[in-house]
């Protein structure tokens, strides 16, 4: 006999609740934003919060759900929010997602719960994001304090790397019973959390309160320890009495052009550039006098189309260049940036030049940047990612004069790891092997997941490899097999 169905508390039929809009999330205005580092998007209001989960569905079989790369149960937790319990709704996500302040505000969800939503057939998908973000800061608001974990099983666990694919491991393990420690190679927990994503679209503020609740779960972090230099994986094994090891470490070796000018000064990576922002406090200047070029009045490009471009241009904007251009050798259709980025971007006064890649840039005869010689691109037949290949126009050189220009095509790893630790094996291009189901290495006990293995990916992406790693390592730690 199957169970009965529990009525719905949400008031509107199908379709009517396919005749409510979307509810725009509040922002700043565009000419007040650009002067200031402050968070864009303001969040929901409790009544535009109810109002966009009135829209949801109840599909039978909620494909949100399977879309998700760490599991949330969306259509349960939307249900919550309709019959008011917010604080309920938080709880339901925490089951899932040990940073729902944080994916709610920089997830793409477009390309995962919302991409997959029925809703999108018709009309625009439930703002799922939103309303993570929504309930989440709810909570935060209301102090609520975090879930009792299990009884302690004596078993220790070593995460390497704090940023999304550690964190989320190091949640889901302590909640266990388990022992975590979280090693940090810098001085702030949060990897490219706190040092990539700059304060408009993630603050640090809040950063900071979802690793405060998990040091009240009892995750121990420590940072200024850079694993392979002042502690290697067979020393956290042998004399620190770890069970198990998850490298997390990321792939933040900046990637070049490899084009000539590119040592001129005025040139950045875009790991260097926005570090320096976000973790050196320049978005803070004059408080912090980081040493950075000064940008007031200076003409500004970076040359990428994914996320990370448009942080660091839109951050450029924010520090006063007059003019920020985004170069890219393919068309909008190909950016794999969030769309709502590319808008605020384009609201913000960014000028966006398709079909453009560099080739030099030019010297000023003093040893600073003066230009960046580029030509013009048409698109050819898809390539190894699924998109079209760009290919140079003979004959289209043409000069933009700058004063400063970000690399933002990509990064890789880095290989002080994989170095240190016999036995741990690495593909061709440095990053390591580990099943992609399990994240196992050929190195027994030894865990690997997120950027480290996959390459430059999402932060929900390598979020969903630590949940993948901590049931792993669970089963490890409880059987012995391997």
């Amino acid at each position: 006999m199957s169970p009965t169905k529990q009525p719905s508390a949400n008031p509107l039929s199908l379709k009517e609740r396919i005749k409510v809009p979307r509810q725009h999330m509040p922002e700043q205005a565009p000419g007040l934003r650009v002067l200031n580092f402050t968070e864009v998007n303001l969040g929901y209001s409790t009544e535009l919060a109810r109002q966009e989960a009135l829209r949801c569905l109840e599909c039978a079989k909620p494909t949100c759900v399977d879309f998700c790369p760490v599991g949330v149960k969306v259509k349960a937790f939307v249900q919550l929010i309709v019959e008011g319990d917010f604080l309920g709704a938080a709880a339901k996500i925490r089951e899932d997602n040990v940073l729902p302040a944080i994916t709610g505000r920089v997830c793409p969800q477009e390309d995962h719960c919302e991409g997959s939503c029925l809703l999108h057939k018709k009309v625009d998908s439930l703002g799922i994001g939103y309303l993570e973000r929504f309930v989440a800061d709810y909570e935060q608001r209301m102090k609520v304090p975090p879930a009792q974990s299990a009884a302690p099983t004596g078993k220790k666990v070593a995460i390497v790397g704090s940023g999304p694919a550690g964190l989320s491991a190091a949640g889901d393990l302590v909640q266990r019973g388990h022992e975590v420690h979280v090693f940090e190679a810098l001085h702030e927990i949060g990897g490219v959390l706190v040092y990539g994503i700059p304060e408009f679209r993630l603050p640090k503020q809040v950063i900071r309160e979802q690793i405060d609740t998990m040091r009240q779960m009892g995750v121990v972090f420590e940072t200024d320890v850079v694993v392979g230099k002042t502690v290697t994986i067979d020393e956290l094994f042998h004399e620190e009495g770890y069970n198990a090891v998850f490298i997390a470490t990321g792939a933040g070796l900046p990637v070049f052009l490899n084009i000539p000018g590119e040592h001129l000064n005025g040139v950045y990576s875009a790991n260097e550039f926005l570090t320096r922002i976000n973790l050196m406090h320049a978005y803070e200047f004059p408080t912090y006098d980081e040493p950075m070029v000064d940008l007031r009045g200076k003409h500004v490009a970076v040359v990428g189309g994914g996320n990370t471009a448009l942080d660091a241009i839109r951050s450029a904007r924010r520090l006063g260049a007059e003019k920020a251009y985004v170069i890219y050798r393919r068309s909008e259709t190909e950016m794999p940036a969030r769309i709502e980025e590319v808008k605020h971007a384009k609201q913000e006064g960014i000028e966006f030049r398709m079909l453009t890649n560099p080739v030099e840039f030019l010297d000023d005869g003093r040893g600073w940047l003066k230009a960046a010689r580029c030509v013009e691109m048409e698109l050819g037949e898809p390539d190894a990612s699924g998109r079209r290949r760009p290919i140079p126009k003979a004959g289209s050189e043409f000069d933009v004069p700058l004063d400063v220009a970000v690399i933002a095509t990509g990064t890789s790893a880095n290989p002080l790891i994989q170095s240190t630790t016999p036995g741990l094996d690495t593909n061709k291009r440095g990053y390591i092997v580990a099943d992609a189901e399990s994240q196992k290495t050929s190195r027994q006990g030894v865990f690997a997941g997120g950027d480290i293995v996959t390459g430059g990916a999402t932060v929900i992406l390598a979020m969903g490899a630590g949940r993948r790693a901590a049931k792993s390592i669970q089963e490890y730690l409880t059987t012995g097999n391997w």
